[in-house]
């Protein structure tokens, strides 16, 4: 399938150096999407190559968001479709949440809540100069599952959530749309600390279609999202979680 529009945009891709990330930067450049792809890893500079343009980003950090949307400007002068993607799970240790230390908390805070924030801040000149701009927020669907072991990743993406809907509505006099893609638990090359094979079995089982989900289950959603075939949707939060919850 292919979507209206997204042959025409210049779209920007965070955590993109990798996994799921790294499948929405793919889908997007398939689709004719100019892309450009930031990380916090060098290894952007091979993930990106015969995609999209690399950039070397901590997105938790406004002087260097500062910095990529100089860089954005002077070769694009302009951005489209932005896709907050950028996140701290696979690695974390699973533990109650009196046993997560300060420093933890407020680095994952960083990261997973103030980066979109700070991202989108920052790109918001250059979404402004765009005919249709569209902004993705990813959320997570462990938000509505009650899952215990990680209360500060729930709690980033709760507020991921609610910030999607405060944004929609501040940037919706500027023709800005933005909505969350919300997902379940999605398997790629990336090692997750996260989830024992007992845990993923004991998920599959749960959902309604048991099997595991991947990258190519979001990324269509993603491109859609981002093209004009959405252009009347804004403000939501869609699930997608092979029926593991339902909102």
């Amino acid at each position: 399938m292919t979507y209206s529009g997204l042959d025409s945009k210049v779209v920007v891709v965070t955590g993109a150096a990798q996994g799921i990330g790294l499948g929405y930067a793919q889908r997007l450049a398939k689709e004719g999407a100019t892309v450009a792809l930031v990380d916090r890893s060098e290894r952007i500079h091979d993930a990106a190559e015969g995609i999209g343009s690399a950039h070397v980003v901590d997105v938790s950090d406004p002087d260097s968001c500062a910095a990529l949307a100089a860089a954005l400007d002077s070769r694009y002068g302009r951005i489209d479709g932005l896709l907050n993607n950028a996140a701290i799970f696979s690695t974390l240790e699973m533990k109650p949440f009196w046993e997560i230390t300060v420093e933890e908390w407020d680095l994952l805070m960083a990261v997973n809540l103030r980066g979109p924030w700070l991202v989108t801040s920052s790109m918001l000149p250059l979404l402004r100069k765009s005919a249709a701009a569209s902004v993705v927020n990813v959320g997570a669907d462990a938000v509505n599952m009650g899952r215990p072991g990680y209360l500060h990743y729930v709690a980033s993406k709760g507020g991921v959530t609610g910030m999607t809907f405060s944004m929609s509505h501040e940037l919706g006099e500027f023709g800005i749309r933005v909505n969350t893609l919300s997902h379940g638990p999605i398997y790629t090359e990336v090692a997750r600390e996260t989830v024992s094979p007992a845990q993923k079995e004991a998920m599959i089982a749960r959902q309604a279609l048991h099997r595991t989900g991947g990258p190519d289950d979001l990324t269509s959603l993603a491109a859609f999202l981002l093209s004009d075939d959405s252009s009347y949707l804004t403000g939501q939060t869609i699930s997608v979680n092979g029926g593991l919850i339902h909102r």
